[in-house]
C-alpha cells in the first residue's frame, strides 16, 4: 500500500505502524483486503489526503494485483472501504456503482469456517479467471461491446456457448446467472422477502459448486448440514472458494443453538472442529477516536 500510494504522487514520511487482527487467515473472509484498507486509511490520515471510498478500494486492489501478484477482483476491498452497518452491499463492478440493502435486525450472520485453507495466488483461482475470460472472448467475437461477462446475457450463452470449451461454458453460466441472483437478492432484502433470499442463496451455492466448481467437499457438507437446522434462512459458500467459510443467515433468536449444532454435526461428519462466529454487518474501515 505504501508503494501504491507513493506512485500516486504522495510523499510518505517515516512512521511506526502496529497491526492487530482477528480475521482468520486463508478463510475466504477478506483478511488481506481488511489489512490493505486499514493500512491505506492510516497512511492517508497521516499525510492528510482523502480518497473517496470507491477510489480507495481500487488502490487497494492494485496492491493485490500489481504488488502481490494475486489476480483478485475488487469486491473485498470495496466492502471494507464502503460498507455500512446492518446493510449488505450490491456492487456493479463495471462502474463501481453500489446499492445498500438493509439486513433486518432479527437476522444474524453465522460464519462457519470449514478450516480448509483458501488462497487466491495462483492455482485454481487463476485457472477459473482464465476460463471466464476465454468465454467472454467468444461472446465478444459476436458482440464487440461485451468487455466482461457483466455485459453478457443468458441468451448469449444459448447462442454461442457451443463455441466455448466445456469448462469455460460452465464458468460463464455461473457468472452470468450469479449476476442476476445478486440483483435479485438485493431486491429481496429491500422488500424484506427472506424466503426468496434463502432460495437464491441455495441456488447460488449449487451453481458455485457445480458450474464454477469452486467449492470443496467440506464446504458442501457444511452447507448441507445447515439445511435442516432451526432458524436457517439461507446458506452458501462465501469468498473466493476452494475452502474457507460458509455464510448462514439465521434468525437471531436461533443463532446460538444453530451455531453449536452446526459445529457439532460438522465435526462428527468431517472430523475437523470448525470455527463458528455469530456476526452482524458492521460499517467499513474507519478511524477510531
Amino acid at each position: 500500500m505504501i508503494s501504491i500510494l507513493a506512485a500516486e504522487g504522495n510523499t510518505i514520511p517515516g512512521f511506526s505502524l502496529s497491526l492487530w487482527g482477528d480475521v482468520p487467515l486463508g478463510s475466504g473472509l477478506s483478511s488481506s483486503a481488511a489489512l490493505e484498507v486499514a493500512t491505506a486509511l492510516a497512511i492517508t490520515n497521516l499525510i492528510g489526503v482523502t480518497y473517496p471510498g470507491p477510489v480507495l478500494a481500487r488502490l487497494c486492489q492494485r496492491a493485490e494485483n500489481e504488488f502481490v501478484g494475486a489476480s483478485c477482483g475488487i469486491m473485498d476491498q470495496f466492502i471494507s472501504a464502503n460498507g455500512a452497518k446492518d446493510h449488505a452491499l450490491l456492487l456493479d463492478c463495471r462502474d463501481l456503482s453500489f446499492t445498500l440493502a438493509p439486513i433486518p435486525e432479527n437476522v444474524a450472520l453465522v460464519i462457519a469456517n470449514t478450516m480448509v485453507k483458501h488462497a487466491v495466488v495462483g492455482g485454481e483461482y487463476t485457472t477459473r479467471r482464465a476460463e471466464v475470460e476465454a468465454a467472454c472472448a467468444v461472446i465478444a467475437g459476436h458482440r464487440p461491446g461485451v468487455r466482461f461477462l457483466r455485459d453478457a446475457t443468458v441468451e448469449d450463452l444459448e447462442q454461442w456457448g457451443h463455441e466455448m470449451l466445456p469448462n469455460s461454458l460452465k464458468r460463464a453460466r455461473h457468472v452470468i446467472t450469479e449476476n442476476l441472483r445478486t440483483v435479485a437478492a438485493a431486491q429481496a432484502l429491500i422488500r424484506g422477502d427472506l424466503a426468496e433470499l434463502g432460495r437464491l442463496m441455495a441456488e447460488a451455492h449449487q451453481s458455485y459448486s457445480q458450474d464454477f466448481e469452486a467449492s470443496c467437499i467440506e464446504a458442501d457438507v457444511m452447507v448441507n448440514l445447515a439445511q435442516n437446522l432451526p432458524g436457517l434462512i439461507g446458506a452458501r459458500l462465501t469468498g473466493g472458494g476452494f475452502g474457507g467459510c460458509t455464510i448462514n443467515l439465521v434468525e437471531q433468536s436461533q443463532a446460538p443453538a444453530f451455531a453449536a449444532s452446526l459445529a457439532d454435526l460438522y465435526a462428527a461428519q468431517i472430523g475437523i472442529v470448525p470455527q463458528v462466529h455469530i456476526c452482524h454487518a458492521s460499517g467499513g474501515a474507519h478511524q477510531v477516536a
